[in-house]
């Protein structure tokens, strides 16, 4: 993996990569950690900074690591990983080895880790969390994603290191 300036040197479609490709967001050390995939968030500004914003169910077990660490990763990977992210994304840590029924393996970068055949890591630093307001949609064909009334967390993680392959 070699070291890039910052995100706009990446030359993917970042949307074509969270939407289409999914990510795999990463919290927790290496020797206790989980992750999950997503297809929903945002890479952008904020506040001056270079941010992403990862979405989380309450229930998901990658909650937990989120909540307890001040740093996290947002991987992508080629598309011979995808079932490798769907098992990520079906599977919950809390009962099984989800990395190792995908096949992944992990490496320890500093706080946090990442799977070793990501293609693009993104080291995320948390700035900010809140929890969705159903009051706020104001499109209300929104709610059709929370018949169980379980809204997301929005986690804002500033950029502050990108790694390619």
């Amino acid at each position: 993996m070699k070291k890039l300036n910052n995100i706009r040197d990446v030359k993917d479609n970042l949307v074509k990569l969270i939407a289409d490709d999914w990510g795999l967001v990463c919290a927790g050390k290496i020797e206790n950690c989980n992750g999950m995939t997503v297809s929903w968030g945002s890479i952008g500004e904020l506040w001056g900074k270079d941010v992403v914003f990862a979405f989380i169910r309450p229930q998901r077990y990658t909650k937990e690591f989120m909540d307890n660490e001040d740093y996290f990763t947002l991987c992508f990977f080629d598309d011979e990983y995808k079932n490798a992210l769907r098992i990520c994304g079906t599977k919950s840590g809390r009962d099984c080895d989800k990395f190792d029924l995908a096949g992944l393996t992990m490496a320890a970068y500093g706080d946090t880790f990442y799977p070793n055949e990501a293609r693009i890591v993104l080291k995320c630093k948390k700035l900010a969390v809140q929890q969705l307001d159903c009051n706020g949609f104001l499109d209300k064909s929104i709610e059709e994603n929370y018949s169980a009334k379980d809204y997301h967390f929005v986690y804002v993680g500033e950029i502050i290191e990108v790694l390619e392959k």
